[in-house]
């Protein structure tokens, strides 16, 4: 692939000499980064109300925004994705090179950079990198201000078996940080909503029937309109109205679907976080109906014998974001400072900037508090691996599932997933056929009219 236009003309105006190489694609969030891989110098575009500016530092490290405070005395942000995008691909690029000047923006290099030997500069198509020398990156970068404007990025961990006192510990960590009030309030998590705990019995008592089901759903009114209100929407097409949860279950849903859509449903209003703006509220249960889908989607195009439970799996999906939920419940003081540092640093899962800041993600706490709610372990596994393909333990089935899921549906542009290849590997363990697969989240994204409408109704 030619390196771009717009790139080539500032390398041959400053006569700088390269070499066009590959970089290898991060396999997932969890893996040690190589050493090839430290040497990659990445470039994002920040703003404030004095205008936007470029800054190049390690692709492996996350962007200081307080550290850019105290240098400049700049409150800087990040673009949202849909205008960072929209300004990349009006260029026919895939990302912005690290590239000093860059369409005429002011500049700021991390001095770390200036460590390395030889680095590799992200051209602006993805996967392409461009090896200079220090003198030669020395000599692009002689007007553009220093500092140390990034940090490394934390390794996230792999296993479960000390999530709890990781928790404890971050959570006492921030005691010296004038917020043990939410001590005492943050180990006592809330207790598991009533409507839960009837659909967690009906699901084990093997006499259960549909009026047993929609008996305890309409316990809870608000819970009872929206199964009604997710059944009738245009994307099950049910003929007819529905006028009740039994309807919803004999003639769209489901059994197994209407007891873990309520279980989900149930789960996700227990945690109703002041901290959250509407639009953030909006996007948790955009991403929720989204991953549901396109779980619900995939596992029926599995064959039938190769099939994992389709109501752990359905449930699992629904759930996949809640540690975004727990993150703000938890830690209200620092959720704004999460959100902030995701955005400048769209580079990195949301679960490295959680860990960055806190010392636990968001999957951690959900699991841990999941587990404690005895929920079902498949649900638990899959909410703590969902981000580790690699993960082959006990329930692993599930986990993949949700990965393939929400990956393929960032790779579509969908949600704040990283863009990614998904290993081949997957689709083999799941049974999935990826043409299949492929469709199937295509079809989903079609629907997108009526998925958001979904999303609407249960946030209101």
């Amino acid at each position: 692939m030619p390196v771009p236009s717009s790139v080539l003309e500032i390398l041959n105006t400053q006569k700088v000499e390269f070499n066009i190489a590959d970089t290898e694609k991060p396999k997932n969030i969890f893996g040690i980064p190589s050493e090839a891989s430290k040497t990659v110098v990445k470039s994002l575009i920040l703003r404030d109300n004095e205008g936007m500016v470029q800054i190049i530092f390690p692709r492996n490290n996350i962007i200081d925004l307080d550290a850019l405070f105290r240098k400049l005395g700049r409150q800087f942000n990040g673009l949202p994705r849909t205008e960072l995008w929209q300004m990349i691909s009006a260029k026919n690029l895939t990302a912005i090179p690290a590239i000093p000047c860059w369409e005429g923006m002011p500049t700021l290099v991390d001095e770390s950079l200036l460590k390395m030997d030889i680095l590799q500069l992200e051209s602006g198509n993805a996967g392409q990198v461009l090896q200079i020398n220090q003198t030669s990156f020395r000599e692009m970068i002689k007007s553009s201000p220093l500092g140390t404007f990034s940090r490394p990025a934390p390794t996230l961990p792999l296993t479960t078996e000390e999530d709890q006192d990781t928790i404890v510990t971050s959570i006492q960590r921030f005691t010296h940080r004038r917020i043990r009030q939410r001590l005492d309030e943050t180990l006592e998590m809330p207790p598991l909503p009533e409507t839960a705990q009837r659909i967690i019995q009906l699901r084990a008592d093997p006499k259960a029937d549909i009026n047993d089901l929609a008996n305890a759903v309409e316990l809870d009114p608000c819970l009872s309109a929206q199964v009604v209100s997710w059944a009738a929407s245009p994307y099950y097409s049910a003929p007819g109205k529905i006028k009740s949860v039994h309807d919803a279950i004999v003639r769209v849903l489901g059994f197994d679907m209407v007891m873990n859509l309520s279980l989900g449903l149930s789960l996700g209003k227990t945690l109703a976080p002041d901290v959250m703006s509407q639009e953030q509220l909006e996007q948790y249960w955009r991403e929720s109906v989204y991953s549901a889908a396109a779980v619900e989607g995939l596992v029926t195009s599995i064959p039938r014998e190769n099939r994992p439970a389709f109501g752990m799996a359905y449930l699992s999906g629904l759930l996949n974001n809640l540690g975004t939920m727990i993150m703000a419940e938890v830690f209200p003081p620092y959720f704004t400072n999460i959100e902030r540092l995701s955005l400048a640093n769209p580079h990195l899962p949301l679960a490295t900037i959680e860990a960055s800041l806190l010392g636990v993600t968001g999957n951690q706490m959900a699991s841990w508090l999941l587990s404690n709610w005895n929920m079902p372990q498949e649900v638990v596994v899959a909410l703590r691996q969902q981000y580790n393909p690699e993960y082959n333990g006990e329930h692993a089935t599930y986990s993949k599932l949700i990965y393939v899921a929400n990956q393929m549906l960032a790779n579509r542009g969908f949600g704040r997933a990283i863009q990614t290849e998904i290993p081949a590997i997957l689709y083999t363990d799941l049974n999935l056929d990826l043409k299949t697969a492929e469709d199937t989240i295509d079809n989903i994204l079609e629907s997108g009219t009526d998925l958001n409408s979904i999303a609407n109704k249960l946030q209101n």
